[in-house]
C-alpha cells in the first residue's frame, strides 16, 4: 500500500473485467455547472440502477461447515450470510449484488456470493420482484461467477475498457448493501493492477476507496459514464466494515 492503513481507512478492491464498449460522451450523462465543474451524477446513476441487481441466496449447512472459502471472519461478515451457531442441519440466508450484463438474462456476481448455494433468487427492480437463477458459470481462481434468469428486455450495462483505468479516475460502486436497494457510493481509484492481496488465485485487481457495505459484493463499479470497470470483490478494513 502507498500509505499506511489507519483503522478508519478502508480499501475496496474490485475484480478487473476485460472488455470494450463504444464511447459515451461524459457530457451527456453528468449534469454540469457554467464553469464545466459536475454538481451531480444523478444521470449516471439513473442509468446504471436497473442493471444492479440483489442476490438472494439460501444454503443448508451442518455444524462446523462454511459456506465461505475465505477464513478471515472480518470478510466472512462482509460477504453476507452468518456462520451456523446451533448443532445439526441449518439454512444460511445469503445477500449480495450483481450486474447485468445482456437483455437476455445474464448477470455477473463475484463467486462467494453464490458458492455453495442451494437456491439463488434474483431480485429486479424496486419492488425486487424474484426470479430464480441457474449458475451458468464459475470461476473461484478470480471469483466470479456468471448466473442466468429466464427474462427479457432487461436493461444491461456497457462495458469500458478496465485496462485504461487510471489511478484518480473518479469512479461509482452501486449495488444493495443489507439489502437496500440501488445505494450508491463515489470515490477514485486508488490503483490499479493490485495483487499479493492473499484473496484469490489470480490478482489484478482495481483499488478504490469507494465505500462499501455488506451486501454490495458482486455490485457494479462503473466510470462517470456509467460504463462498468469491474465487480466489488473484497473490503480491507481493520474494522471489518465500512
Amino acid at each position: 500500500m502507498e500509505r499506511r492503513l489507519l483503522p478508519s481507512c478502508i480499501v475496496v478492491v474490485a475484480t478487473i473485467l476485460w472488455a470494450h464498449a463504444g464511447a459515451v460522451s461524459a457530457a451527456t450523462q453528468t449534469e454540469q455547472t457554467r464553469e464545466g465543474i459536475i454538481t451531480t451524477f444523478a444521470p449516471v446513476v439513473e442509468k446504471v440502477a436497473p442493471s444492479v441487481v440483489t442476490v438472494f441466496t439460501t444454503q443448508t449447512v451442518s455444524r462446523g461447515q462454511t459456506a465461505f472459502s475465505f477464513s478471515d471472519d472480518a470478510l466472512r461478515q462482509f460477504f453476507g450470510g452468518r456462520a451456523p451457531q446451533r448443532q445439526g442441519k441449518q439454512t444460511l440466508q445469503g445477500l449480495g449484488s450483481g450486474v447485468i450484463v445482456s437483455p437476455d438474462g445474464y448477470i455477473l456476481t463475484a463467486n462467494h456470493v453464490v458458492s455453495g448455494a442451494d437456491e439463488i433468487m434474483i431480485g429486479l427492480g424496486n419492488d425486487l420482484r424474484r426470479f430464480k437463477a441457474k449458475k451458468v458459470g464459475t470461476d473461484p481462481g478470480t471469483d466470479v461467477a456468471l448466473l442466468k434468469i429466464d427474462e427479457g428486455n432487461l436493461a444491461s450495462v456497457n462495458f469500458a475498457d478496465s485496462d485504461k483505468a487510471r489511478a484518480g479516475d473518479i469512479v461509482l460502486a452501486i449495488g444493495n448493501p443489507f439489502g437496500l436497494r440501488q445505494t450508491v457510493t463515489m470515490g477514485i481509484i486508488s490503483a490499479v493492477g493490485r495483487g499479493g492481496m492473499g484473496i484469490v488465485d489470480y490478482e489484478n485487481f482495481i483499488q478504490t476507496d469507494a465505500a462499501i457495505n455488506m451486501g454490495n459484493s458482486g455490485g457494479a463499479l462503473v466510470d462517470i459514464e456509467g460504463r462498468l470497470l469491474g465487480i466489488n470483490t473484497a473490503i480491507f478494513s481493520r474494522s471489518g466494515g465500512n
